[in-house]
């Protein structure tokens, strides 16, 4: 029984049909969206009755509709009246690509895990470091998203600029980061997570374009000296994600 539902699962046949049949379905969608066939960006539902419509569906609903049915519930991101999150809408290459990854699922925790992926992540992150202006021993690597990446960012200078071994010993002083009061939530979040509290995430205030203060960044360090914080990171927006304000970078940097 178990070997007969396993075949079933991984029937290429099977996978070829529905992924041809997905296939349409997106570029039909994509089309669309082009076309500004469809006015609306989305189909809005309160909470509760998205959670009654799934349920229904679930019980009578038809596995050959799930995905019509996803499309019809979701921000349609590829229609031009779109302007709702800086979300971008995803070149249909790049969206293929995923599928390959998630049908591959090598997930690079050891080398072997993700030959072909390691590689390619030190090619794009290269080139990316290349842009920025970094010379050629620079290194990065890929995340999901901003949270990861500021927390990744955050650990890095944790580890660069805290006395001591904070990742066996854990810190002996209470830390803390100077941000902008208009970067991205998503610092504040990695902070957090961090374990450095509200009182570790030190809000440097902005000039009337929104850009951080470069003249309060020394009354707002020693500020924080005094309450026995050790600041180990000053973090600069490029840009800011209200405003699209860059902080200047140069002045931080020389801080």
């Amino acid at each position: 029984m178990k070997s007969t539902l396993l075949k079933q699962v991984y029937q290429p046949e099977q996978f070829r049909e529905q992924g041809h049949a997905l296939i349409d379905l997106l570029a039909n969608h994509m089309e669309s969206c082009q076309q500004q066939e469809d006015k609306k960006v989305i189909n809005w539902n309160l909470p509760e009755d998205e959670k009654t419509f799934w349920d229904e569906f679930l019980q009578q609903g038809s596995e050959k509709d799930f995905f019509k049915e996803v499309l019809s519930h979701t921000t349609h991101v590829h229609n031009p009246r779109y302007i709702g999150h800086q979300v971008c809408a995803p070149a249909p290459l790049a969206a293929l690509s995923g599928l390959v990854s998630s049908i591959l699922n090598n997930g690079m925790a050891v080398y072997e895990m993700g030959m072909a992926p390691t590689a390619i992540e030190r090619i794009i992150t290269d080139l990316i470091a290349s842009k920025i202006g970094f010379d050629k021993d620079s290194r990065g690597i890929l995340t999901s998203g901003g949270t990861l990446a500021n927390l990744t960012a955050l650990l890095a200078a944790r580890k660069a600029k805290v006395r001591g071994d904070v990742w066996k010993d854990g810190s002996s002083n209470p830390l803390a980061i100077m941000v902008s009061e208009e970067a991205h939530y998503c610092v504040d979040r990695a902070a957090r997570i961090m374990g450095l509290g509200s009182e570790g995430i030190i809000k440097v205030p902005v000039t009337d374009r929104f850009e951080i203060d470069s003249s309060k960044l020394e009354s707002c360090y020693q500020e924080a000296k005094e309450k026995g914080l050790e600041v180990f990171a000053l973090v600069g927006s490029a840009p800011s994600t209200a405003t699209g304000i860059y902080d200047d970078l140069e002045a931080l940097a020389a801080f």
